[in-house]
């Protein structure tokens, strides 16, 4: 009896169990017909992978590392940067060679002399050509006359002559001359005074006596003379104020450099 209930009870529950089972991969084919293209399973393969595959793509290694490619064109050049800061002045250099402008007194040749004899020809060769004067007028001149600066102060060369009011040239060369003649007023007349070279005016200068005092005539040159020229100033009408001592006149001139 009892093994009569098992042969029954046994294919019931079997037949139940199967349809079960059934059932459950049922449920679970769907499942996976929705969830396996995005959800990797262990050991399975992805999406992205079963894709590939059917396409024909070999699919790359997880964090696979290529070769260094070729090295980029140079770029262009950027803008110019802001200039920097200057260096430190650099140390002085040597002294140069001495130049041979007129500026400089040739040096006179000689015999040959002791240790100082570089130094004396030096001297000598400068002290050739100190040339200057400074002279004043003591006696009142008029009308149309060489001024004669009778009051003779400075005389270096003896160039300037009061016998004559003229200053002769022996050393050629760039020579500067300056005048001052005061006019003896009083009478409403003027006077001009000229600086002259060899008769021919190069400086004029006039004074006027609008209000019955006395005005001054002055000017200044710089010449080249030659040798032989003369220079001295020029009374072209009008009278010129002496002054005894005062120096109130005046007449100088220099040599600036020789030839």
């Amino acid at each position: 009896m009892l093994l009569l209930a098992l042969a029954v009870a046994v294919p019931l529950l079997l037949l139940r169990s199967s349809e079960t089972s059934a059932h459950y991969y049922e449920m679970m084919g769907t499942c996976r017909m929705v969830c396996d293209p995005y959800t990797p399973k262990p050991g399975g393969a992805t999406a992205m992978e079963v894709i590939q595959n059917v396409n024909g793509v070999a699919p790359q290694p997880p964090m696979a590392q290529g070769s260094r490619g070729e090295p980029g064109r140079p770029g262009k050049p950027g803008a110019r940067g802001p200039p920097g800061e200057p260096g430190p002045p650099g140390p002085r250099g040597p002294p140069g060679d001495r130049g041979d402008g007129k500026f400089s007194f040739p040096a006179l040749t000689g015999a040959a002399g002791g240790e100082n004899a570089e130094t004396d020809s030096v001297n000598s060769t400068a002290n050739s050509h100190r040339i200057a004067f400074y002279v004043g007028l003591k006696n009142p001149h008029e009308g149309y006359e060489v001024l004669k600066f009778d009051d003779v102060i400075t005389n270096l060369g003896n160039h300037y002559d009061a016998s004559t009011g003229k200053f002769t040239c022996h050393v050629s060369g760039i020579y500067f001359f300056t005048y001052h003649v005061l006019m003896r007023g009083g009478d409403g007349t003027s006077m001009w005074a000229d600086l002259c070279k060899n008769g021919q005016v190069r400086a004029s200068a006039i004074a006027q006596d609008a209000d019955q005092n006395y005005d001054y005539a002055s000017n200044s040159a710089v010449l080249h003379l030659d040798s032989g020229d003369e220079i001295y100033v020029k009374l072209d009408g009008g009278k010129a104020h002496g002054g005894n001592n005062n120096k109130y006149s005046t007449f100088s001139g220099f040599i600036l450099y020789p030839d």
